[in-house]
């Protein structure tokens, strides 16, 4: 699933580590979700939206 969480990341200064710790997650998991190589579940998915202030479906796109 290709998704744009990279570039919101990035728009923010943010390192992954910081994602991480906002997400409640570790950072090999953002890393995981930025190269595409794991898909977030729904509430990840969602929670990931709310941090970002977007709809889940203009972050992820299939």
């Amino acid at each position: 699933m290709k998704n744009s969480v990279r570039d919101l990341r990035g728009q923010l200064n943010w390192t992954q580590a910081d994602l991480a710790d906002k997400l409640g997650v570790s950072r090999q998991t953002v890393n995981a979700i930025e190269t595409e190589k794991y898909d977030p579940s729904l509430p990840l998915a969602f929670k990931i939206a709310k941090i970002f202030r977007k709809p889940v479906e203009e972050i992820f796109k299939a």
